[in-house]
């Protein structure tokens, strides 16, 4: 099941999956929305039967302020759309995996939530916020058959961090702004990222890991916040 605000790219992602060989299908909703959410939770068992899986991937950071410049719209804003979407969504599918004896819940958090920069501090709240329940959820649901598990990305390879990086590049002299991802990577990591790895991560990195902490493999697993963050994380 794929879910999005934006209906065409929620669409585009099932279709590539049904390319692949797989079976996909999408809903689209506002998970600010209270009545949305109840539309989405509807249609998705409509479509598959049940849900047994869920990922809570939602939110996004928004613009970064400084600290004292960001306000108190923005912190509810991202409160609602990073951490309370998630709290609405498991408490609607929660009663059904614990009657079933079996669920995964996978929440993405970020680096950020235990390496809060000094800007975006609204942003690194909602991360912590999502680390503390899913401790929390994870303890509450364990004797049901159901783990809850957190992930941090660290540094990813998006459109958006791919431009930043070019322009980087092209400002500072480092590589030309053209030049190949590779190029651009090598150029522009060691000054703004420490990323032991020396590489940028990918999408597929995160997929992976979720596709692990969703499987039978990962059944003693629950409580975690696992990095994928190529060791850029500090040893504590």
């Amino acid at each position: 099941m794929i879910h999005g605000r934006d209906a065409g790219r929620a669409q585009a992602v099932a279709a590539s999956i049904t390319t692949q060989g797989g079976t996909a299908v999408c809903v689209t909703g506002d998970l600010t929305d209270d009545e949305a959410i109840a539309n989405i939770i509807t249609d998705s068992e409509r479509l598959l039967g049940g849900i047994d899986i869920l990922v809570n991937n939602a939110g996004g950071s928004g613009e970064k302020h400084l600290w004292e410049e960001t306000p108190v719209e923005a912190w509810t804003a991202a409160f609602d759309r990073n951490v309370v979407a998630a709290v609405r969504l498991t408490n609607h599918l929660l009663p059904k995996m614990r009657a079933a004896g079996w669920g995964r819940v996978v929440n993405v958090s970020s680096l950020a939530g235990v390496l809060p920069p000094s800007t975006g501090p609204d942003y690194s709240a909602c991360k912590a916020a999502m680390n503390n329940l899913t401790k929390s959820l994870s303890k509450a649901a364990a004797g049901d058959g159901i783990t809850v598990n957190a992930i941090s990305p660290g540094t990813i390879l998006t459109p958006k961090l791919e431009a930043a990086f070019r322009k980087m590049a092209g400002e500072k002299g480092w590589a030309a702004a053209d030049a190949p991802w590779a190029e651009i990577e090598r150029a522009v990591l060691p000054h703004v990222f420490d990323v032991p790895s020396g590489r940028v991560g990918l999408p597929e990195d995160i997929g992976k890991a979720v596709a692990f902490l969703c499987s039978p493999l990962a059944g003693y697993i629950t409580g975690v916040d696992l990095h994928i963050d190529g060791g850029a994380m500090p040893a504590l």
